[in-house]
């Protein structure tokens, strides 16, 4: 997996890494993670429910990882300029 990332990490530049860093989900998209993370804790999702908060929680985790590559990458360029 971890080459995945690193071939993902390749294409970076200042601003697609600064980009990343910053995307965060909207209000709305938040409010709706929380509410289905809420009834993921209490048991209340239904089979399909599950799936759909199983497939945010990979997206989410990808997306960090990308986050965490950007971050790294933005740090190298600034110690070597």
């Amino acid at each position: 997996m971890d080459s995945l990332f690193s071939n993902v990490s390749a294409c970076f530049n200042k601003q697609s890494a600064e980009a990343l860093v910053a995307l965060r989900a909207d209000e709305k998209t938040t409010a709706a993670i929380e509410e289905m993370a809420g009834r993921s804790r209490e048991g209340l999702l239904n089979a399909e429910e599950q799936r759909q908060y199983q497939e945010i929680a990979r997206a989410v985790s990808f997306v960090s990882v990308l986050q965490a590559k950007a971050r790294v990458y933005l740090r190298e360029l600034r110690q070597s300029a």
